[in-house]
């Protein structure tokens, strides 16, 4: 019978070390071969792709758990962010931004047309890019920006000039009111050539970046301290039952959002028509932010998402 090879017996080295739970010295003693022969033979086991290693921190199931189960339950792609219990809100923020700035460049294709929402989330995802010239790429605003004392455009137009820098990237901007004040205003500035070209380059998208608003959240939402709404307007809201918006679109807890009488002054699209963007990926953090997630997800309106694991735990504890 011809004699083992050496990687034969190396193999059978990482079998009784790692499997069987053998010393050095037992394996040493088995093969006849010295204690430091066992160590190179089980450090060219790991260099021959004989054992691979695998660490898990502490948590993992539980964020595997939370990921799959979001998936499942309302058909996204989930990505669960682990961040350490001590961790204050922004903090787990820029845990959160940083996570959905990679999975966004993940997504990038040349020649696609990107449609980014403004918001203290995605403010700080932007925050997080990396250089990734990518050809032929459009950047449009998916939403207005302008505040009830004419200021808003200065911070959206900062936002999303660093990202088409790290990209290399053209962009729309999109400069109407984020609320009008009068829904006949907005359905005559619709009818406005420049208006109409911005709207069918959102039509264009191939994909959509977005956050969520929260009334009372840890990290204050933009627009709802920004003098965007008045207290007359969140009333309203109130009254018609809103937990949140995307993209300026409120949601109620259960997904709907069509008869809330502040949609019809909004300037975003509303759920409908991000449905028709093949990926749309929603980044959120915070405790207070499980409800209006719950009611985007119920929306419809995403396809990807990443959220912390608190969020997520939130989220999956609402009846």
């Amino acid at each position: 019978m011809a004699p083992p090879n050496r990687l034969e017996t190396t193999f059978r080295a990482a079998r009784m070390y790692y499997e069987d739970g053998h010393t050095m010295e037992s394996i040493a003693s088995t093969l006849d071969v010295s204690r430091s022969t066992v160590s190179r033979m089980l450090r060219d086991a790991r260099e021959e792709g004989l054992v691979q290693i695998s660490l898990h921190p502490p948590g993992a199931p539980r964020l595997e758990e939370l990921r799959r189960t979001i998936s499942h339950r309302y058909r996204v792609r989930a990505h669960v962010v682990a961040v350490p219990p001590a961790a204050g809100e922004r903090e787990r923020l820029q845990s959160v931004a940083a996570a959905g700035a990679a999975v966004l460049e993940d997504l990038l294709e040349p020649g696609m047309t990107v449609g980014m929402a403004w918001g203290t989330t995605v403010s700080a995802l932007v925050a997080q890019l990396r250089p990734r010239p990518t050809p032929g790429l459009r950047i449009v605003q998916l939403n207005g920006a302008i505040d009830t004392e004419g200021a808003g455009l200065t911070y959206v137009s900062a936002m999303l000039t660093r990202a088409a820098e790290l990209w290399d990237a053209t962009v729309h901007h999109f400069p109407v009111p984020a609320f009008f004040d009068y829904a006949d205003t907005r359905a005559a500035m619709w009818r406005e050539r420049s208006v109409q070209r911005v709207l069918a380059t959102q039509q264009q998208c191939t994909l959509a970046v977005f956050g969520v608003g929260a009334f009372e959240a840890e990290v204050p939402s933009h627009v709802y301290t920004n003098n965007y709404l008045a207290p007359a307007d969140l009333a309203s809201l109130r009254a018609d039952g809103a937990v949140g918006d995307v993209c300026t679109v409120f949601l109620r807890a259960d997904g709907t959002y069509r008869d809330i009488a502040m949609n019809q002054r909004r300037s975003g699209p509303d759920p409908s028509q991000l449905a028709g963007i093949p990926h749309r990926l929603l980044v959120a953090s915070g405790r207070s932010k499980s409800l209006p997630l719950r009611a985007a997800l119920r929306a419809g309106v995403a396809t990807d998402i990443v959220v912390d694991e608190v969020t997520a735990a939130g989220l999956l504890a609402l009846r």
